[in-house]
């Protein structure tokens, strides 16, 4: 008899889980309330990449000039933007659709709660209205639900001016000015496409640097760059209100008041303070699975919850919100509910997991990073190039940011690094395949890379 599998969520997570399971012989259904894809994935990270892009090549014609050709100033089509981006969601959508059917996995509709420890509540709704009810019986559940923006008591968004993260796309019009609340890896995203796009960009940061997470190297290229634009940072200060405020002209202004007397005036405001996890309503508390304080289900190494046979992934697992990681652990417990856990088996590693922020220049990274270890005690090496050294970089007319390697002096072994820089996502890729398969910075430096490319700057930094 198969195993009986049903998962809750058709992000990255889900999906990824449905499929592998099916291949290995399980009777798989999945459940998704609003899109298979993912909300997340193609309602927020496709759409604010897409728009990303185009506010890239807006920027990248602002240099042309320095290229030996005349200047241009592109203007935005609105609606030719929105039907690109609503055109790449359809896509992405119609191709894990298609793949999950193609692999026998039960596709549902509707919203699931759990009613036991094994069995799940389906409820779906009809074309006219009407609602179904049905229960499934299952030997293994995932739960896979993502998180939505977190929004506080003080500021209530209304989708027009005061806006969350989700609120931005497709756009109805680009803001004259625009405060973006909270200096984190989404906030920064946020600064870099509105002000590529010519609107007059603030930026509340809550702490003394943007990206307070990272490398101060790293934020420090971002702010220098965010400076040159015109961004007006607002360090140290805590938004506490958000309001619509009526002008003397009979227009609307946001006003945003800060902790310390500081008021930003602008015609919109973008929350992006993070996210919370759905699983409101999810029945865990019936099937006895347990969630730490801010609401994410605690999982071990396999992804499991304290319920055994009930798994969570994805954002709403408490791990790093990426959707890589979110596909790896769906992945791994399709590998774990069907058994594979017996044979090898390599476990997720969270702390090897490449990310990026699509800025400009971009920022990457991956593995131990530098303060990390010195807070640690950790003994290691550092190597940093810059890309002005780099022919690639000056061919490109962007020589901006670096390469840092950071590996252990005694073997060589390369233990993470950083990059900044033109298309820093795809270059980190290198170092994270090394800090994966634990390679030497020999390693590196002994492959014989194009010349000329911005990958040259990695060999120099392993050097």
């Amino acid at each position: 008899m198969a195993t009986r599998f049903v998962i809750i969520g058709g992000g990255p997570a889900g999906n990824t889980a449905a499929t592998y399971a099916a291949r290995l012989g399980a009777e798989v259904t999945l459940v998704e309330r609003d899109v298979i894809g993912g909300a997340a994935h193609l309602w927020d990270c496709i759409p604010s990449k897409t728009m990303i892009a185009t506010g890239g090549a807006m920027s990248f014609t602002r240099r042309l000039e320095g290229m030996g050709l005349e200047q241009q100033m592109p203007e935005v089509d609105v609606e030719a933007l929105t039907e690109r981006i609503e055109s790449i969601k359809v896509r992405l959508q119609r191709s894990t659709t298609n793949l999950l059917s193609s692999q026998g996995v039960e596709l549902v509709k509707g919203s699931a709660r759990l009613v036991s420890p094994h069995d799940v509540e389906i409820t779906t709704t009809a074309d006219d209205g009407t609602t179904s009810v049905r229960t499934l019986r299952a030997d293994a559940i995932l739960i896979a639900t993502g998180t939505r923006p977190r929004i506080p008591e003080w500021c209530v968004p209304d989708g027009d001016r005061i806006l969350t993260t989700r609120d931005c796309y497709p756009p109805r019009v680009f803001p004259e000015s625009v405060t973006v609340v909270g200096s984190g890896v989404t906030g920064v995203e946020f600064v870099h496409m509105f002000s590529s796009f010519g609107a007059k960009v603030t930026l509340v940061v809550s702490r003394q640097q943007v990206l307070p997470s990272k490398d101060p190297e790293v934020a420090a290229v971002l702010e220098d760059d965010f400076l040159r634009r015109g961004v007006q940072l607002l360090k140290g200060a805590r938004a506490e209100s958000i309001e619509r405020v009526a002008r003397e002209d009979g227009s609307e202004e946001v006003v945003v008041r800060c902790d310390d007397g500081r008021v930003v005036r602008s015609s919109h405001a973008v929350l992006a303070i993070g996210s919370v996890p759905n699983t409101d309503d999810l029945g865990l508390d019936v099937a006895g699975v347990e969630v730490d304080r801010g609401g994410y289900v605690t999982i071990n190494r396999h992804c499991q919850s304290n319920v055994p046979h009930i798994y969570a992934a994805g954002d709403m697992s408490g791990k790093l919100p990426l959707s890589s990681v979110a596909s790896m652990q769906g992945r791994k417990v399709a590998e774990h509910v069907m058994g594979l856990q017996k044979v090898a088996h390599r476990h997720l590693d969270y702390d090897k997991a490449a990310s990026a922020i699509f800025t400009e220049p971009e920022i990457a990274d991956v593995g131990l990073a530098e303060a990390d270890a010195f807070a640690v005690g950790r003994k290691i090496r550092v190597t940093k190039v810059p890309f002005s050294s780099t022919p690639k970089a000056l061919i490109n007319n962007d020589w901006r940011g670096f390469v840092k390697i950071i590996s252990d002096p005694a073997t060589g072994v390369v233990l993470g690094g950083s990059i900044v820089g033109r298309h820093a996502a795809e270059l980190i890729s290198v170092i994270a395949l090394a800090v994966t398969a634990n390679l030497k910075v020999t390693d590196i430096v002994e492959s014989l890379l194009v010349h000329p490319a911005l990958s040259e700057a990695l060999a120099e930094a392993a050097e």
